[in-house]
């Protein structure tokens, strides 16, 4: 009688594991289609979820939804929606085409040295909710092609958040869950091989797309005639948007030091703003430019996400990776490398990491004490891999809805026939840099 229970929950478990796996694949098939709304197929996978049982209501929005995330986009979107309708950001637009005299070639390299710089020191999301807006009037003022520049964008905002500590959300993960990696020591390591790839990507991006980057000489003169003082609503919502969006930022880069966590930095400007500018501007008319679709999406790749972390196939992944290599260091920190790597083009990378910072921290049972070159393996894979899909990162799931509300869609796959390549290039430089700073120094007695 005991033996049968046991068969027959296991029976249910491999069931629910099947179950799982079908309805995220299915999923995921619709979603590079196209042929539905994304938001609309992620979150009835969710739902299929909750209907087969898969985990409860309770399940879905306690532990699987990540909030946080979901209330620092919401606020993030109004303070951008608020200030845009200042002018500010058709002001930078056009001094910052004007800077470069309207040249496509340097707008692309300036655009991605911009995104990179802000995407280290301000979490990825918040750099591209500030420069997409800024590039896509840029593009329809001098009738560039946007592709390109949206391309540069999520690909430097994932490689600039790969260099330090507070740039994406799995090396914020790791440096809390490692007490001694510190910001620097994030710097440190991480930088000089994303200043690498960072190089790499702008001349791979120029070498593809030079052709196409052309402007007529009358756009740059018109261009170049514009005030662009003109475009600014010289009122107080303008200076208070100011303000508040500056205030934000510093508090992004200070909550580590102040111990306030980044949502609740966002969710105090956001609600700052809107007290503020009421007079001026109805909050209902800002909740109704929030993207709602791209929100929605986000929840639901949450509950996709959670299916398989209910099931236990990520949790399982990590530990495979340990039965494969036998233990060996080497192995583990280049197999980690790669499977975050890969693994994080398809689904978000944040339950990865969850899922690997206790397994690696179990490597210290087996007589492993210098686990630091397998942690930047991981923060190298996690973050760098989230550019191989348009949902394998937060900030590409933004650029793509901010560029959809604009009319500038990103097709699914057009992206991830640039994306793939990118991502296992980008893991060959990584690897190689591993190899070079920690494991064959190590393998010698260096370390």
């Amino acid at each position: 009688m005991y033996e049968a229970m046991i068969l027959l929950l296991k029976e249910d478990a491999l069931m629910d594991v099947l179950l799982a796996t079908v309805i995220f694949i299915i999923s995921y098939v619709f979603i590079m289609t196209e042929k539905y709304n994304r938001a609309v197929i992620a979150m009835s996978g969710g739902i299929l979820l909750l209907i087969s049982g898969i985990y409860s209501l309770h399940d879905m929005f306690q532990t699987y939804i990540d909030w946080n995330t979901i209330a620092l986009l919401f606020s993030m979107m109004v303070l951008i929606s608020i200030t845009e309708r200042t002018g500010l950001f058709s002001f930078m637009a056009i001094r910052f085409a004007q800077k470069v005299r309207g040249s496509p070639v340097p707008l692309l390299i300036g655009v991605g040295m911009l995104t990179a710089f802000g995407s280290a020191l301000l979490d990825n999301v918040t750099t591209v909710l500030i420069f997409v807006p800024i590039i896509l009037k840029i593009t329809k003022e001098l009738q560039l092609p946007s592709f390109p520049y949206l391309l540069m964008i999520i690909f430097s905002s994932n490689i600039g958040g790969t260099a330090t500590l507070i740039g994406d959300p799995p090396n914020i993960m790791i440096g809390q869950a490692v007490d001694h990696l510190t910001f620097l020591s994030f710097v440190n390591h991480l930088a000089p091989v994303a200043g690498i790839i960072f190089v790499a990507m702008v001349f791979m991006l120029y070498m593809l797309f030079r052709k196409s980057l052309n402007t007529g000489k009358a756009n740059v003169r018109k261009l170049l005639e514009l005030d662009a003082s003109e475009y600014l609503v010289k009122s107080p919502m303008l200076y208070q948007s100011i303000t508040v969006l500056s205030m934000t930022l510093l508090g992004f880069l200070l909550h580590s030091f102040l111990h306030i966590n980044l949502t609740i930095v966002a969710i105090s400007g956001a609600v700052l703003l809107l007290l503020l500018t009421e007079k001026e501007l109805e909050t209902e008319q800002i909740f109704k430019q929030v993207e709602w679709v791209t929100l929605f999406f986000f929840i639901g790749l949450f509950a996709l996400v959670g299916g398989l972390r209910e099931v236990g196939i990520i949790d399982e992944l990590a530990r495979l990776i340990v039965l494969f290599t036998d233990g060996d260091f080497s192995k583990t920190a280049l197999l980690i490398l790669w499977v975050s790597g890969l693994f994080s083009g398809v689904v978000d990378n944040i339950p990865f990491v969850a899922a690997m910072i206790p397994v690696i921290q179990e490597f210290e049972t087996y007589g492993l004490v210098y686990l630091d070159p397998i942690w930047w393996s991981l923060a190298l894979g996690a973050c760098l891999g989230g550019n191989a899909t348009l949902v394998g990162a937060s900030a590409n799931i933004v650029v793509a809805g901010l560029a959809e509300g604009e009319g500038e869609k990103i097709s699914f796959i057009r992206f991830m026939l640039y994306g793939i390549p990118f991502v296992i290039f980008s893991l060959v430089i990584s690897t190689v840099y591993i190899l070079v700073r920690y494991l064959i120094p190590y393998m010698s007695g260096g370390v």
